[in-house]
């Protein structure tokens, strides 16, 4: 019996031993994967990886985040470290600024440094942490300052990659101008995302802000207060289609000591066909990654790429109305002072059967739709930018008085929209 303890305590002393040395390539291969896939997977910016020295008990690193401008193509490079520490199941990562920088960095961050640290386990399981300590910078000749709270950030990374819950604390900022005044007040997001296929993802998110406030001098202080946005996305039970849906709302608005609200805004997508949605998603990403990539090249290769682009677009957009669909606005609710805007406005694509699938050429052939919205007559009449735009739909008939208020109401069917007995015809598209 004694000898097995000892062979059981020898084998467990010699995974002890090698643990650290096979957490710390595994770490590596990791680390390189999850370089390849942030590069290939968007345009915007490139993460670059240096001189991995790894050691037995822990690792460091170089590395390059360069981020492009997508309006003008410019590109801008900001340097990193690692410091890495293997443990028996899983490593940890210190990422720091470099070393030339500290002057600067000391300068916002005299007490306390930000901290960004990235946890792995050999599993594959990941989780980003991301600490930013208090700021206060003031510039003396302009009169400019900033102050902003201690913030913090998580991501936790699960099923390799498949599922991450998000996490964004931030109490809130004060930018200070002569001329200009900007307040945030609690701003807070939870996140979780689930990997479904390809270029689309399920999950549910809350965004809230308590408060934002811009006081600029000889203007009216304008206010927002609590601001938040809730949406989820599912699927039904084969996979074969998703449901989005996202309510904003806002509480009040106060501009030059008059204050109105709540307001409230739904936006719904039932029956995505996953597939097609997918692949609209990926051709969208491919046209915006050659732009980028084509800023200053050959042009005639990056319009080659652009009409590639469109042409898969317009494909996913002819699938996504032949498995059938609908999207709209089922309620829209905004307050003024002198009554509620509110209303609906919804469209709809028929399924079609595989016969009507190989005839079918366009979208808009098949598409339905209802519009209704209504607003206060008095805040026409107390506007005149906006009593002008809105007189000649009245003389059209477009928008019909009904009591106090204004109503539009709106039908499409078979190519055109009927607004108030009034027939538009509508192009084609795709």
């Amino acid at each position: 019996m004694k000898k097995q303890w000892m062979v059981a305590g020898a084998a467990i002393l010699a995974v002890g031993v090698v643990a650290p040395w096979a957490v710390g390539y595994v770490t590596e291969q990791q680390w390189q994967s999850v370089t390849t896939e942030v590069n290939q997977s968007q345009p915007l910016f490139r993460l670059e990886t240096r001189d991995y020295n790894r050691g037995y008990m822990g690792a460091d690193f170089t590395g390059t985040i360069t981020i492009q401008n997508p309006e003008t193509g410019d590109e801008h490079e900001f340097d990193y470290q690692a410091q890495v520490s293997h443990g028996v199941t899983g490593s940890l990562m210190d990422f720091s600024p470099p070393s030339e920088l500290g002057a600067e960095v000391e300068k916002i961050f005299p007490d306390e440094k930000p901290k960004l640290t990235l946890e792995t386990r050999i599993w594959g399981t990941a989780t980003v942490e991301l600490s930013v300590p208090a700021v206060s910078v003031i510039n003396e000749e302009t009169g400019e300052s900033f102050d902003m709270s201690e913030s913090y950030s998580r991501a936790k990374i699960t099923d390799n990659g498949a599922h991450a819950d998000i996490l964004m604390l931030w109490p809130g900022a004060v930018i200070r101008a002569p001329d200009l005044r900007i307040s945030i007040e609690d701003f807070r997001l939870e996140q979780t995302m689930e990997h479904l296929t390809d270029e689309v993802w399920l999950g549910d998110g809350d965004m809230s802000l308590a408060r934002l406030e811009v006081a600029a001098r000889d203007e009216p202080t304008l206010r927002f207060d609590q601001f938040a946005i809730k949406g989820e996305t599912t699927t039904d039970d084969d996979g074969e289609s998703i449901d989005s849906e996202a309510v904003v709302t806002l509480d009040k608005i106060t501009a030059d000591n008059e204050s109105f609200g709540p307001h409230r805004l739904e936006l719904v997508f039932s029956g995505l066909d996953v597939q097609s949605w997918s692949d609209l998603t990926a051709a969208l990403t491919d046209m915006q990654a050659a732009a980028l990539n084509g800023a200053g090249g050959d042009s005639r290769a990056m319009m080659q790429q652009q009409m590639e682009s469109m042409n898969r677009i317009n494909q996913a957009m002819l699938d996504l109305a032949a498995n059938g669909f609908s999207f709209g606005f089922p309620e829209l609710s905004f307050a003024t002072p002198y009554g509620p805007i509110n209303g609906e406005i919804l469209v709809q694509h028929p399924t079609l059967s595989d016969e009507e699938k190989d005839q079918m050429m366009m979208v808009m052939q098949r598409l339905t739709g209802n519009l209704d919205v209504s607003m206060p007559l008095a805040l026409v009449e107390r506007h005149p930018e906006l009593g002008m735009q809105v007189a000649p739909l009245i003389k059209q008939g477009m928008v019909v008085q009904e009591g106090d208020r204004l109503r539009i109401q709106g039908k499409l069917e078979d190519l055109a929209l009927d607004i108030n007995g009034n027939v538009i015809p509508l192009p084609p598209i795709f």
